[in-house]
């Protein structure tokens, strides 16, 4: 969730080592050319159709692979196992694989092993069953979240957790399925994936805007590949971050690797971090609506039917006050009392602010009296402000950091009880040292993925996108999206792109109804 640009220099490197190669076996990310460019004549992609282990490159590339750094580095060969989750209705028997694709530059050398989970359901047919992908964001984040809160045969209760909660994991009602098989990737240094190379400019450059998604584009198509879906109808999924990183996959899918999704699904996406940075005003329209969801939920449930009033308010008379600026005395006050109005918060601390409220402000500003702070994730949730007297920020977030402990242990307890798959390391469900050493570029264009999705909608006027966001979410609030689909053109329009917005934060799938409601959109999509 972290912040910044997109430089030519990035896209220069990115170009020279991870450029597309005449092999899938001996290809890394690369970032996506110009419609014209294509291919050479014969360079069609190939793979590992069908092979039950970990499919290994082809000759040239398993001599490479076979170096010291990269075999110390190795992640061991892939685990199937025959599962079966009992639900009400309902038996599901699937094939679960946990296991890794090696990507590689185009000399051949080893370069990552990238660690996927796949659920496939037993006697379907091929051709005909969808596949969807499915990736968190971060950027440093492992899959976990959606397989083992919303998606996945098992669930592990979200709501209201803590740390010490018990990490085992239940037989997930709501998993996708039953119409879906599902394939999670951890990009490489999340979860169990990692480096096998030793260079250090090859390592930076999976650190990338791009790099990232075309590395995550070139997993798919391989994992396709492997397992003979290349004709399966296919879906998307990202979460958070995952909004930067789904519209590009998508574009790379189409105009690199040969494939066509049929749909994008976005969790809590950011789309266009230009709403988020600097002076921007949108920052404060976004927000607005978020922040009074929040007050009004205090004192009773709130739907977002219930905020139509503050949409209205937010992208209108609100917008209108805030371009006036504070050289307008008179707007500015009038500002600020309504938003202090909106949000219950002091209207002496709102005049103090001009109304303009960042997150971390409005966090601890809204129950300060009581010494406790909002959460970031879901500012539904309030917890203990470790210095509530201290003049500067210096709390966490007590919607998201309470299920690190066991979420980790249950991704952990899965992967290597029951899948039967034993990575040597840690796991990384949250990477801190991924998330500061990303390169958003330090160029004049924020990190935005609106023109990826603008191009693949018109390029596949099949493509659908479907957005789903939790209506108490500051990290990244349901309005800064509803404004984005708004300026989409005629041919984006709602019969292709459709915002649900549900009582919850960022993980809104935590609470039960939020999750079922979800599910269906979803299924509407893929069936």
């Amino acid at each position: 969730m972290a912040n910044s640009f997109a430089t030519r220099l990035t896209a220069a490197l990115l170009v020279a080592c991870l450029a597309t190669a005449a092999r899938a076996d001996e290809e890394a990310p690369q970032p996506s050319p110009s419609p014209s460019v294509q291919a050479p004549s014969g360079q069609t992609p190939s793979g590992q159709k069908g092979r039950a282990g970990r499919g290994e490159a082809g000759s040239g590339a398993s001599a490479a692979a076979n170096t010291p750094a990269a075999e110390q580095h190795r992640l061991p060969p892939d685990s199937t196992t025959k599962q079966s989750v009992a639900l009400p209705g309902r038996t599901l028997n699937f094939s679960a694989t946990a296991g890794s694709i090696r990507v590689f530059d185009d000399k051949g050398e080893p370069l990552a092993d990238i660690a996927y989970t796949s659920y496939q359901l037993d006697g379907a047919e091929k051709a005909s069953r969808p596949v969807t992908f499915l990736f968190n964001g971060g950027p440093g984040s492992a899959s976990a979240w959606l397989q083992f809160g919303n998606v996945g045969p098992w669930r592990l209760p979200f709501d209201g957790a803590v740390s010490s909660a018990s990490p085992e994991l239940q037989p997930n009602a709501d998993t996708w399925l039953d119409f879906t098989d599902l394939v999670f990737i951890d990009p490489v240094d999340t979860g169990y994936s990692r480096f096998v190379t030793t260079s250090e400019d090859a390592r930076k450059r999976f650190f990338t805007v791009d790099g990232d998604a075309n590395s995550v584009a070139l997993v798919i198509r391989r994992w396709l590949e492997k397992y003979d879906r290349l004709t399966s109808p296919k879906y998307l999924v990202g979460e958070s971050y995952g909004g930067i990183r789904g519209p590009k996959v998508v574009r790379n899918l189409q105009m690199q690797q040969g494939v066509g999704p049929r749909g994008l699904i976005l969790i809590s996406p950011v789309l266009d971090f230009r709403d988020y940075t600097g002076s921007s005003l949108l920052q404060y329209v976004a927000s607005l609506p978020t922040m009074t969801a929040v007050a009004r939920q205090a004192k009773g449930p709130v739907t977002r039917e219930d905020l139509a009033d503050v949409e209205r308010y937010a992208s209108g008379d609100f917008l209108l006050d805030l371009v006036k600026g504070q050289a307008d005395t008179e707007a500015t006050t009038r500002l600020a009392d309504n938003v202090a109005g909106l949000t219950g918060i002091d209207q002496a601390v709102s005049r103090r602010l001009a109304g303009r409220f960042d997150i971390g402000e409005f966090r601890r500003e809204f129950d300060r009296k009581s010494g406790k702070v909002t959460g970031r994730y879901d500012a539904s949730v309030e917890g203990f402000d470790p210095y509530p007297d201290s003049s500067y920020f210096r709390f966490n977030d007590p919607s998201g950091d309470p299920l690190m402990a066991p979420l980790t242990s249950a991704a952990v307890d899965l992967t290597t009880r029951r899948l039967n798959w034993r990575p040597d390391g840690s796991y990384h469900l949250l990477s801190e040292s991924v998330n500061k050493a990303w390169e958003f570029g330090h160029g004049i264009n924020p990190a935005e993925s609106v023109t990826q999705l603008r191009q693949a909608l018109a390029l596949d006027p099949k493509l659908k996108l479907l957005i789903g966001h939790g209506l108490f979410d500051l990290a990244t609030p349901y309005f800064a999206s509803k404004i984005i689909l708004d300026q989409l053109p005629a041919f984006a329009g709602p019969s292709r792109t459709r915002l649900a917005v549900y009582p919850g934060g960022h993980m809104f799938y935590s609470r039960d109804g939020s999750r079922q409601a979800f599910r269906k959109e979803v299924e509407a999509l893929v069936k």
